[in-house]
């Protein structure tokens, strides 16, 4: 990215959050009460100042390699978004009661007592992010029916949207491989955005993922693009993972196979390289049996419209995240989390991932290692 197209992302990036910030504080504090306003301005600023040290960063990476000391930036960030979020419920609800006809002594006294339980939902909704931000993905067990499927109770685990990165670290990865291996799964999928930094900077923390037991199988994220996909896939396999890009594979035994069919990403097609196709992925496959799909962004099931695909593993939603800002990721894509019935014969699981992007927040839309049980219909 050029010095130009850099500072022009910055100005507008902090632009829309100094924007945001004035907004929560004008609507937020200074309507609760006098002694608020300048607990309120102290606040804001505090965020923003750290939102301006986060922004740089991103075109600069000036900030020393720590990740208690990224964390802690990251989280302004997520700060605003959730405190704007708490600045709009407030507002609209102060505009409909301001249409209600209540004396002025009862309506001071709702004043006090609403003011109140905002702050602390609030407090709690930051509090809540933050936890469960920093939890340990769980596991979330799923069962799949597929016609005619060669194994009955195949275990695949799907791991997705980890974000190894400035936060996400190696102790991280470990206890994910421990937990992988102990479900001791027949196949392990790796769909996208494992990559939060170019793979020289995280090859340590990737380490890890050496230790998988079962065979596994990667498939390019968007993240893998912003940092290199080529350096990235070479990193895959060096770490005894088979990356599928636009590939298919015949996986099994004499017991019986089916396809393990692999798309690139969407956004290799605004990069202009490594794009998706999916005639080369259906290249040579046997559709008389079971096909399954890697492809990371769930609206990728339009791709495969007219061809067999029993059922895609997808991610990149993360669940949406942070309540309620999953509404806006359902402008882009059709589904934000869980099993679903694309057309009869076609199925769509979305992950809600292992890791977080940005601030380490996350707010009813835990993280999670799915574990794919597969049964014959």
């Amino acid at each position: 990215m050029s010095i130009e197209r850099q500072l022009i992302f910055i100005s507008i990036f902090l632009t829309v959050l100094a924007l945001t910030n004035y907004y929560v504080y004008r609507r937020f504090f200074c309507q609760i009460s006098p002694q608020f306003h300048k607990i309120g301005a102290l606040l804001m600023i505090t965020i923003m100042g750290g939102e301006v040290i986060f922004a740089v960063d991103l075109v600069t990476g000036f900030i020393p390699e720590s990740p208690a000391l990224y964390l802690t930036i990251s989280l302004f960030i997520g700060s605003t978004f959730m405190l704007l979020v708490v600045a709009l419920f407030y507002d609209l609800s102060v505009s409909i009661s301001r249409r209600v006809p209540f004396d002025q002594e009862r309506r001071r006294v709702i004043k006090v007592i609403f003011d109140t339980a905002m702050l602390l939902a609030a407090a709690s909704y930051l509090w809540r992010g933050f936890s469960q931000g920093n939890r340990l993905p769980e596991v979330n067990d799923v069962v799949v029916r597929i016609r005619d499927f060669p194994f009955n109770g195949f275990i695949i685990v799907q791991l997705t949207d980890v974000h190894v990165g400035r936060t996400i670290k190696r102790d991280f990865m470990q206890e994910i491989i421990a937990r992988t291996n102990a479900m001791q799964p027949d196949l392990v999928v790796i769909t996208g955005d494992l990559f939060d930094l170019p793979p020289h900077r995280i090859r340590r923390d990737l380490e890890p993922l050496k230790e998988l037991d079962a065979p596994t199988y990667f498939v390019t994220g968007n993240h893998e693009y912003f940092h290199g996909v080529e350096p990235i896939l070479e990193q895959v396999r060096a770490l005894g993972i088979k990356p599928l890009t636009n590939q298919s594979i015949l996986f099994g035994n004499d017991a019986g196979k089916f396809n393990l069919v692999g798309i690139n990403d969407l956004t290799g097609a605004r990069f202009g390289v490594r794009q998706p196709d999916v005639d080369a992925a259906y290249s040579g496959v046997d559709q008389s049996k079971p096909i399954i799909v890697l492809s990371h962004q769930p609206k990728s099931i339009s791709l495969v419209e007219g061809k067999r695909c029993d059922l895609m593993l997808s991610g990149h939603t993360h669940g949406g995240q942070i309540f309620p800002f999953g509404l806006l990721v359902k402008l882009d894509q059709p589904y934000l989390w869980g099993l679903h019935e694309y057309m009869p014969g076609q199925q769509i699981f979305v992950s809600r991932g292992a890791g977080y992007w940005g601030p380490p927040l996350r707010v009813l839309a835990p993280s999670e290692i799915s574990r794919i049980v597969i049964t014959t219909a």
